[in-house]
């Protein structure tokens, strides 16, 4: 069944700008999304092709470490990995080490910045932007703690990152976007240093590990509120004249079940 346009909200002053195409998704496996990432990556690089794309989703089980992580940052054996199926997988996204898995949320933005109102190579600008964003999603659950780590890294909290960033900018075009931790066990995250110390500023004294929302506000937070904080705050901080909101994945594939290495590069 194709997806659905759920909602389509529009502004007197839209003016030329194109709008914000959201896809509210679910669980998916990285194989499909990495496959996902580069299609529609492809397909928004065309100024005469698909709109700004933002995907909320959820990755399979799994450890993605991208150019500014190390295996060394993830403190668990092969062995451990293995016992607990996880596989490690270099990519080509910016950020470091992030575990995925339930109560965690994906939020995937697919633009060319000048689709953005930002100038073709204002990666900062993209940033500032991005991260006032997630701090707002943080916000609009009632969770007050968020503070933005200088260098687009993500946001903190009292009981860690609880949004780490993870981007990918070329050609004018930004990919990728963030994780978010609303309820997942923390065991295997206080195991992972998401931003080691060897890339964060001396003086911020943030954690290297990333915690919730949950242990932050020590009550029940539940995942949609948090999908819709997030394009909200997302569209918002672009200054979207309109979002177009539908349910499942941008594109259609499927992929045969398979059982992944423990560690493997790809991108």
């Amino acid at each position: 069944m194709p997806p659905t346009d759920l909602h389509d909200e529009a502004s007197p002053s839209s003016g030329s700008r194109k709008p914000l195409a959201v896809w509210l998704a679910g669980g998916i496996r990285l194989n499909d999304y990495l496959s996902m990432a580069e299609r529609v990556a492809g397909e928004v690089a065309d100024p005469l092709g698909r709109n700004p794309t933002l995907v909320i989703c959820e990755l399979e089980p799994c450890i993605t470490i991208g150019r500014a992580g190390s295996r060394a940052d993830v403190r668990l054996s092969d062995e451990d990995l293995r016992a607990r199926r996880l596989a490690i997988r270099f990519t080509g996204r910016g950020g470091g080490a992030v575990p995925h898995g339930p109560g965690q949320v994906v939020a995937a933005i697919f633009a060319r910045l000048e689709d953005l109102g930002l100038a073709e190579h204002d990666v900062g600008g993209f940033l500032e932007r991005f991260q006032q964003g997630l701090a707002a999603a943080i916000a609009a659950v009632r969770c007050g703690s968020g503070e933005l780590v200088p260098g687009g890294r993500g946001v903190v909290g009292r009981s860690g990152i609880l949004a780490a960033v993870g981007l990918a900018f070329r050609r004018g075009m930004a990919c990728h976007g963030a994780v978010l931790n609303v309820c997942p066990p923390l065991d295997l995250f206080q195991r992972v240093d998401t931003i080691p110390s060897r890339v964060q500023p001396v003086s911020l004294g943030a954690p290297s590990t990333m915690g919730s929302i949950e242990a932050d506000v020590q009550r029940r937070v539940r995942l949609q509120d948090v999908r819709t904080a997030l394009v909200q705050g997302l569209a918002d901080a672009f200054a979207f004249p309109r979002t177009h909101v539908n349910a499942g994945f941008p594109i259609r594939f499927q992929s045969p079940p398979s059982q992944p290495e423990v560690i493997s590069r790809v991108g």
